[in-house]
């Protein structure tokens, strides 16, 4: 108790770690709770706690709980507000119309549209926004309305328990279904007013594009605008591999390097001019001319979850200036947490939230215990090249202490781990600072008098270095290595731990390191399936004898997807008739027979296979319905299963399976099977494929 009252100022800093952990129990909670039950319960903490706020010891125990319940409502609330129309089944051909609100280029060629205002002949509700994979450049504008035929399909649900759920994501962005064109469109209507910053957002683009051709453009696109369907899967890779892909993100670097250069050519420039220098507050002027500056920047890279908390640091800073106060900067990251989560609490299990401010946190954290040391032994070393070595010791710090942060939570959400992540940055990040973000602040003021190129043919120059570098990074031995998935109480432990390292100052915070080390257990702890099937046993997947994954077919999604999750795939290929090479896949035109630990299964593809099939087999997975005909097998699992409870994984040796439906719970945006009404087939057909491919 001592040690807890003698870190009283830091108590602040914990205000967000509890909204936080109200909003995460809403979203592991197994069923939606009814709308009245987060409001109720903050109500009566709210209560608890003004009646006893005057009781020391009751009050600090009510606190934390009742910032516990205003998450859960916000999360809750924010859920309802959201609420729109989701397509239940797949439409097939129809014709669609609706306002253009965002258009985004794709590297593979054509471009990506969200339509608002929809209007279509469907049978059930009607989404009222609607993302379209156009297969060719069409002529259009942003707030032009438009009509094409397409195909639309629900939002996907999680490839296997534990992936993506793009379905939920979509929820919270009012988006109702996805699909692709079917023909061009046709323009209804002109732009008319509305949308002005998707419009700007899209014109910067097409002009950044137009002067950077190629993958340097792309990347260029996205640091200016924040959109990076323009860059190439291939060079996406590369800054993943090399643990760059925190550039490709508009977050606490370029808002910081928009921001200084701002503040002090501004400053510079009327320093220059005596008679404005010696009257006016020059300083508070360049301040509020900065925070202007990074608060468009914001809203024209989209207002991600980074950039929203890097302005909101930096604006803080700077009206720290402008108010003549000095700025403290682990509550700048507290309540900068608080408004992020308070405005968008479904930023919380997203990895840009967790990335960000873990790695601003533990930066801060690592210079708070720095700082002097650093300071001592620059006023004692004077020379240049201890100054040079000052700052290249920082920049490595810096990029140890970040990359160690993130890594984690990359790790959890993506399953990949950056060997030479430190490498890369040391050489990235610099020439980032001097190359390319003065260029990209320069484009965007000189984009009004149309020359813009002066500024962006050298940010193209600096761009292709950096690719360059990631590209290099990214090929070296061991680059990059598969990590198998953490389990959610790992995740848990460990940003529990690292939040009591960094938020307390004492010698006790090392105890942080505790849940840390159990939470990194959860790596070894795993357990990949033997068997996978997707929501219409369109894919099967199968665990070889070296631990491989054997997939029949899928999408790109579907491969990349189930390789992160359940492990490496295997390098042969599925066959279609005869065995594998290791023999214990055996395939027919009609399905396949899969040995594994002494158990059988039998996989179906059609209807001929069933008898043949179910005679002596452990396990059954069937992409047509069954109707009980495998009623001695142990385990079945057919096309009514997979349209019921989505995709599925099977450990043989326990029987145990796993179902996205069962992983999701019963939420809003969980997996809900429509009947169609005149097929009880759900088999997708070839156009559904490629659209759900496409949108993928």
């Amino acid at each position: 108790m001592e040690r807890l009252l003698a870190e009283r100022e830091r108590w602040p800093l914990w205000l967000p770690v509890f909204l936080g952990l109200g909003i995460a129990f809403y979203f592991i909670l197994p069923s939606e709770p009814p709308a009245w039950s987060g409001p109720a319960i903050l109500v009566v903490v709210l209560l608890a706690w003004l009646g006893l706020r005057r009781r020391y010891g009751a009050a600090i125990v009510l606190l934390p709980l009742l910032l516990a319940a205003l998450g859960l409502s916000v999360a809750q609330m924010r859920t309802l507000w959201v609420q729109a129309p989701i397509l239940e089944v797949a439409s097939g051909k129809v014709i669609v119309r609706g306002v253009i609100s965002e258009i985004e280029p794709m590297a593979e060629g054509g471009q990506r549209v969200v339509l608002e205002q929809v209007q279509a002949d469907l049978n059930g509700p009607v989404p009222t926004k609607v993302r379209l994979r156009l297969k060719r450049v069409a002529p259009i504008s942003v707030g032009a309305e438009i009509r094409l035929s397409a195909l639309l399909l629900p939002p996907p649900q999680p490839l296997t328990q534990g992936a993506f759920d793009f379905a939920r994501h979509a929820w919270f962005q009012g988006l109702g279904a996805v699909g692709s064109g079917l023909s061009d469109p046709e323009i209804i209507a002109p732009p008319a007013a509305g949308h002005e910053l998707n419009r700007l957002r899209h014109r910067v683009a097409l002009r950044v594009a137009g002067l950077i051709p190629g993958a340097a453009g792309g990347v260029a696109a996205a640091l200016i605008t924040g959109e990076t369907s323009a860059i190439p899967r291939a060079v996406l890779n590369d800054y993943r591999d090399s643990g760059l892909a925190h550039l490709l993100s508009i977050s606490g670097l370029h808002m910081s390097l928009l921001a200084g250069m701002a503040f002090f050519l501004v400053r510079g420039g009327l320093a220059l001019v005596p008679a404005v220098a010696l009257h006016y507050p020059i300083k508070k002027w360049a301040a509020a001319l900065a925070m202007a500056l990074t608060f468009l920047y914001m809203l024209l890279a989209g207002a991600p979850v980074p950039a929203q908390r890097a302005f909101l640091m930096t604006g803080i800073v700077l009206l720290a200036v402008l108010l003549d106060r000095a700025a403290l900067s682990m509550r700048l990251v507290a309540w900068a947490a608080m408004m992020v989560l308070m405005v968008a609490p479904e930023a919380l299990i997203g990895p840009s939230f967790q990335m960000s401010f873990a790695a601003v946190a533990a930066l801060i954290a690592t210079y708070e215990v720095a700082a002097k040391p650093m300071a001592a032994w620059r006023a004692a070393h004077r020379q240049v090249h201890h100054r040079l070595a000052l700052y290249v010791a920082g920049l490595m710090l810096t990029s140890l202490v970040a990359g160690f942060a993130t890594a984690f939570y990359g790790a959890f959400h993506f399953n990949r781990f950056a060997v030479w992540s430190l490498l890369a940055n040391m050489v990235a990040v610099p020439l980032t600072g001097i190359a390319v973000m003065p260029f990209a602040m320069l484009s965007l003021l000189l984009m009004p008098l149309g020359l813009e190129e002066l500024a962006l043919v050298p940010m193209g120059w600096g761009v292709t270095a950096v690719n360059a570098v990631a590209a290099w990074v990214a090929a070296l031995p061991g680059a990059a290595i598969a990590l198998p998935p953490l389990p959610l109480w790992g995740m848990a432990g460990f940003t529990l731990g690292g939040l009591w390292l960094v938020l307390w100052r004492g010698s006790w915070r090392w105890w942080g390191g505790v849940p840390m080390l159990l939470g990194l257990s959860g790596f070894l702890l795993n357990d990949p399936p033997d068997l996978l099937v997707d929501g219409r046993g369109y894919a099967f997947g199968v665990r070889q004898e070296d631990g491989s994954l054997l997939v029949n077919r899928g999408g790109r999604m579907v491969r990349e997807t189930w390789g992160r999750r359940a492990g490496p795939l295997a390098t042969e290929r599925w066959p279609k008739r005869g065995s594998n090479t290791d023999g214990h896949l055996t395939c027919a035109a009609a399905g396949c027979v899969y040995r594994h630990g002494g158990m059988v299964v039998g996989l179906i593809h059609r209807e001929a296979g069933i008898d043949e099939a179910c005679r002596g087999a452990d396990v059954v997975i069937s992409a047509v319905p069954l109707r009980g005909a495998c009623g001695e097998v142990g385990l079945v699992i057919d096309r009514f299963d997979l349209w019921r409870q989505g995709a599925q994984a099977v450990w043989l040796e326990s029987l145990r399976v796993e179902s996205v439906a069962h992983w999701q719970g019963d939420r809003p945006w969980s997996h809900r099977p429509v009947r169609r009404r005149k097929n009880v087939d759900q088999s997708p057909t070839d156009d559904e494929k490629e659209a759900e491919n496409d949108d993928s």
